[in-house]
Parts: C-alpha cells; sequence; structure tokens
C-alpha cells in the first residue's frame, strides 16, 4: 500500500483525504476537494478523494451507521450528496468519488464488523484481496533494488500522470458487450458458479460491477481509449475468480465461538506438522483449553468429520490430516 500510495503522491492533482475520519469530516474533505473539469466545451464539478492507511481500524469505525452509510452512498455514484444536520445545516458535495485502500487482519474484522453487515452493505462493495504467506522471502528489500528501477518509478509516474488526465465516459466494445451479457446470464443461471457462502452474497451480487471497474483500470492502463474490449473483460474476472477461492477466510471469525476457531488452529497445526504424536498435540491446544475433556471433544469432532485419522504406531500414537500432510515425522 505504501509503495503504490508514493508513487500515487507524486502526481499532481490528486486530493488524499484524513487518516482517521469521521462522517462530518470526510464531508467537510470532499467540499475540500472539489474541483472542475473541462469536457467538450462545459465544466464539470467532481469532488475526488483517496483514502489510504496501512491499518483498517485508524482509518473509520464500522460500529458508526452515519460513516457507512455515507461510505455505501459514495460508492453508488451519487451526482450531489447532502448531509441535513442540525449543528452546521446542509452539507452538499458535488459528484463526490471516493478511493479508499486500506489493510486489516480477519482477526479485527471479527472483533469491529458487525454480522449483520457482511453479505451486503459497505463489505460488498469491497474488493478483499486474502493472503497469508510470503511469496518471497526478502529479508532486506535493498537488496532487491534493480539498475533500472528508479527509470521504471519515474515511468510509472508518468503513466499515472497521463491516466489523472483522461476525460470522458468509457465504451464497451460489441464483442466485449456479447460477453459480458453471456457471462452475466451464465453467472446468474449457474447456482454454483456463484459463492454459496452468505457472507459473500453481497458481493456476488456487485461481482458484475466489480469487474467492469477493474475492466476498465485495465483499459487505462494500457492506454488513452476509454475503450473496455473483451480481453478487459476476460482479465479482470480471472483477476476476481482468482482472489475469491481466499475470500471466505476474510470473515472466517465472524459469529464463531472460540472452540470451534481453536479446533480449526488444531486441525491447521495437525496437517502443518504432518504425523504428530497424541501428547504433542493436546500440549499444542493445552494451553487454550486446560480441560482435558474440552480437547478430546475438539478431537472427536476432527476424527467424526474425516479431517483428522489416528495411527497407531509402535512408538506411539500419532495424529495426521486426512489428506496425508508431512511424512517428515513418519515411523
Amino acid at each position: 500500500i505504501d509503495i503504490a500510495m508514493d508513487l500515487l503522491r507524486q502526481v499532481p492533482g490528486i486530493k488524499f483525504g484524513p487518516n482517521a475520519i469521521t462522517w462530518q469530516a470526510l464531508v467537510t474533505a470532499f467540499a475540500a476537494a472539489s474541483e472542475a473539469f473541462e469536457y467538450n466545451g462545459e465544466y464539470h464539478p467532481m469532488s475526488p478523494l483517496t483514502l489510504v492507511a496501512s491499518e483498517l481500524g485508524s482509518l473509520l469505525n464500522l460500529q458508526d451507521r452515519d460513516m457507512i452509510n455515507l461510505l455505501i452512498e459514495l460508492w453508488d455514484g451519487k451526482k450531489t450528496y447532502e448531509k441535513i444536520t442540525k449543528m452546521s445545516g446542509n452539507d452538499i458535495v458535488e459528484a463526490p468519488w471516493i478511493n479508499l485502500q486500506a489493510g486489516t487482519t480477519p482477526h479485527w474484522i471479527a472483533d469491529n464488523m458487525p454480522q449483520a453487515m457482511i453479505g451486503g452493505g459497505l463489505s460488498s462493495r469491497c474488493i478483499f484481496v486474502y493472503g497469508d504467506q510470503k511469496e518471497k522471502y526478502i529479508a532486506y528489500v535493498d537488496e532487491m533494488i534493480g539498475q533500472g528501477d528508479a527509470t521504471l518509478r519515474t515511468k510509472l509516474i508518468q503513466d499515472l500522470e497521463k491516466i489523472s488526465m483522461l476525460v470522458g465516459p468509457y465504451t464497451i466494445t460489441p464483442t466485449a458487450r456479447a460477453w459480458g451479457k453471456e457471462w452475466y446470464e451464465k453467472f446468474w443461471r449457474n447456482a454454483t458458479a456463484r459463492m454459496d457462502d452468505q457472507m459473500l452474497e453481497g458481493y456476488a451480487a456487485r461481482k458484475q460491477t466489480h469487474m467492469h471497474k477493474i475492466a476498465m483500470v485495465l483499459s487505462a492502463s494500457r492506454g488513452d481509449s476509454l475503450t473496455i474490449t473483451e480481453e478487459d473483460l476476460q482479465l479482470a474476472e480471472t483477476m476476481l475468480v482468482d482472489i475469491e477461492a481466499d475470500m471466505h477466510r476474510v470473515f472466517s471469525r465472524i459469529g464463531r465461538s472460540e472452540e470451534s476457531m481453536q479446533a480449526e488452529r488444531f486441525i491447521e497445526f495437525v496437517r502443518r506438522k504432518g504425523p504428530v504424536l497424541y501428547t504433542e498435540a493436546y500440549a499444542m491446544i493445552h494451553n487454550y483449553f486446560p480441560d482435558f475433556r474440552n480437547f478430546e471433544g475438539i478431537m472427536q469432532g476432527a476424527l467424526n468429520s474425516g479431517q483428522i485419522v489416528v495411527d497407531n504406531q509402535p512408538t506411539g500414537v500419532y495424529l495426521r490430516a486426512a489428506n496425508g500432510g508431512s511424512n517428515e515425522n513418519k515411523t
């Protein structure tokens, strides 16, 4: 996030919002960002604002209903946003546009995002990219800087400057439109193609919009044609499908008991370690459930669900994941 925003901050005219917001502060920031652009000989008002935070919790309070409702209306693309309050009267924002990027964890979401918000509202209007492993092991970033990186950075900033100057509506090619119609009908006819997790139903309902927005970004990154091609839509759909495989993990802790989360941790421990001694597995979970009967209940549930298998070996009783797991401790 910091690397991307560092590039964007070099582009003239990009307006950034406050690091911590209330809906009142956000409306004020939009008013300060108000400007106009020329298109076909006419000037059009707009109020663009970019919000960024390494931690989502430091940016906004998800318990603030007024704040969440404001973000939802902004995402829906209102031409004019008006807020009436007793204290400050009428606040009007012309053509508000918001870009929000932030990082967070499933633990924070479980503790701060109400369950009623999942499946609809703000969460369905966000694209969550989940990752729990490092793609590369890089201890010192400066060792990865190449001779051409400074030139590449300059060119990236120049590209962003050109993108910021694009004006006018995007059009969609006939072949892209035909592909989009076929995708839309197939998506809604085939229930298995959609995510069956109730927490993601709202996202599924807005997937078409997400896909076209990403296609616009891809088109802008390629050139200034202001045209969405079939290839843009196909790549956008591929990118969304790629992240959807893990998207349920973002909300996996919401509404769950401590026991169920520790059971999941126990199963993952056995799967990761491979065949593991029964006593070692108990020692791992003992810190969370000192009562042996609780451990027995967790293990029995894992056995009944077919996720864990017991192996009786001459050297002791071992537990392993049903899919085999690692063989490094096999006896």
